[in-house]
């Protein structure tokens, strides 16, 4: 067999292709350094803008347990309810959500569900002038509701029971009047709370916000229990049930106007009340309901989702 011979000619030429590709590649390659370079060097002589952040929290830091679903109430924006007692201003921002009685009262107004014995929420105003009158002392007269049709729980559903009948409108916030005094003894304003509980870290956020009032001038409030779909712990002969978590939500109505939420296990604790402090949106998450739904938007949307835990007046 005879091979072909290449010849020189065909050679030279492959060799003189291969250099001109590879000059291409070099100077493609030395273009791009030189502008990548340059870029940098005009970054870094531009001035650095600085970007102002507000303190929003996305995750609370105690927050109900997830195995633990809570009975999630047809919100606000469905329930269609007619004020009864325009003279009273509680519900002046809207029916936090549905319930099987609603009471409008001097002091405040609440949503009673039967099922667990007690109100999914409580709404009040609270204005420095009620908070610095302490007209009335604190009478410790507990009685049932007699405005609730179903009958509310009894002194008997807490007796040994080892729970606080915990106030949901504290007693301290209606001593402007003889009868909001009274008022706020009623049973369907209570829901069970352990006594280390109730006498400690929610005393203590009851008392920063009346500061919060006497602060700010006037404030709305909306408290509850964060009901379980299903019941677990009950007390009493009408089987009350025992909530895992409570909540409190609140409206600064004075310029510029802010809200914060808390979301606090039913339990003894030492922890500084802004670790419980979140967003009212992560309130409404956790309990179904629709807070200050008269709110015009987009303002209602913005005040709910952002915190800033700086812009109060804290006790400690």
């Amino acid at each position: 067999m005879v091979r072909k011979k290449h010849s020189p000619k065909k050679k030279s030429h492959r060799v003189l292709k291969t250099i001109i590709l590879l000059g291409i590649f070099i100077g493609i390659s030395i273009h791009l350094f030189h502008s990548s370079f340059a870029i940098r060097i005009r970054e870094s002589l531009l001035p650095q803008r600085t970007v102002q952040t507000t303190i929003t929290v996305s995750e609370p830091q105690h927050v109900p347990p997830k195995a633990d679903p809570v009975d999630t109430l047809p919100s606000a924006k469905a329930v269609t309810y007619t004020i009864r007692c325009p003279q009273y201003d509680n519900l002046t921002y809207g029916v936090p959500g549905a319930a099987d009685s609603v009471i409008e009262r001097e002091g405040y107004a609440l949503g009673y569900i039967e099922k667990h014995e007690q109100p999914a929420w409580v709404v009040y105003k609270l204005t420095r002038s009620e908070v610095l009158a302490k007209a009335v002392k604190r009478t410790n007269r507990f009685a049932e509701d007699p405005e609730i049709p179903t009958g509310s729980a009894t002194a008997a559903d807490y007796r040994r029971s080892g729970y606080d009948r915990g106030h949901l409108a504290p007693a301290a916030d209606m001593a402007f009047s003889v009868q909001t005094m009274k008022d706020s003894f009623y049973y369907s304003n209570m829901s069970p709370q352990r006594p280390q509980f109730n006498r400690g870290i929610w005393k203590e956020l009851e008392e920063q916000v009346r500061q919060f009032a006497v602060q700010e001038g006037e404030i709305y409030v909306v408290t509850g229990p964060i009901l379980p779909k299903e019941k677990t712990i009950t007390i009493g002969p009408n089987k009350v049930t025992v909530p895992s978590h409570f909540y409190k939500v609140v409206f600064d109505l004075t310029p510029p106007q802010k809200m914060i939420g808390f979301i606090l296990p039913n339990e003894g604790s030492k922890a500084d009340l802004r670790t419980f402090a979140v967003t009212v949106d992560k309130v409404e998450e956790a309990t179904g309901l629709d807070f200050f739904s008269m709110v015009p938007q987009p303002k209602q949307e913005q005040l709910e989702r952002t915190i800033t835990v700086e812009n109060w007046d804290w006790i400690r």
